[in-house]
């Protein structure tokens, strides 16, 4: 995938929700004008991959506890300049969730959801932006779920318990959206 293809996917997005609308519009014209927007060096705002992992009956989602950021997410990370960010969404998962990559499969190409969110300063980084590219992908909930070491904790959490780990809007949307898939898979 090249920045291109970022902006294809990006494109062709068609999101139900007004924030994200808004998001897809500013992430097509951030990455149009900054090459290098897969570099985590490129400061305030640089473009990282995640997943949101749904289990096969769609009734749970995979969330981690950042040991960093003391908070339940959805697996994902920096590119660290790989511009094929669906690659780097899957690898993040793969790692953070500790299993092998042959287990994690992608339900989609498209963009599942996209979102903008900043990232509070550490000591090792200043506070800086996200533009978080996601897709969907499923795990069978039955494998063992070992995490590694960037997480406090690692599970699965039922749809109904979601917001408790984490109620940011971006959950919310994304649990919506499950929601819906569950919906229409039954």
């Amino acid at each position: 995938m090249h920045r291109q293809e970022l902006l294809r996917l990006l494109k062709q997005h068609q999101p139900r929700f007004m924030d994200e609308a808004g998001f897809v519009r500013r992430g097509i014209g951030f990455v149009e004008q900054h090459p290098d927007c897969f570099q985590r060096e490129l400061l305030p705002t640089h473009v990282t991959g995640s997943a949101w992992v749904v289990s096969p009956d769609r009734s749970h989602v995979l969330m981690l506890h950042h040991r960093k950021l003391d908070q339940w997410f959805q697996p994902g990370g920096h590119a660290d300049g790989d511009a094929d960010i669906l690659r780097v969404a899957l690898r993040e998962t793969a790692e953070e969730s500790g299993i092998e990559p042959s287990q994690v499969e992608l339900l989609s190409e498209s963009i599942f959801d996209v979102d903008i969110h900043w990232t509070p300063a550490r000591a090792d980084a200043p506070a800086h932006e996200h533009i978080d590219i996601r897709f969907l992908v499923q795990i069978d909930d039955s494998l063992p779920i070992p995490g590694n070491d960037e997480s406090h904790e690692i599970g699965w959490v039922a749809l109904q318990d979601v917001l408790r780990f984490n109620n940011s809007r971006s959950t919310y949307r994304m649990l919506e959206k499950t929601r819906q898939l569950r919906h229409n898979y039954y």
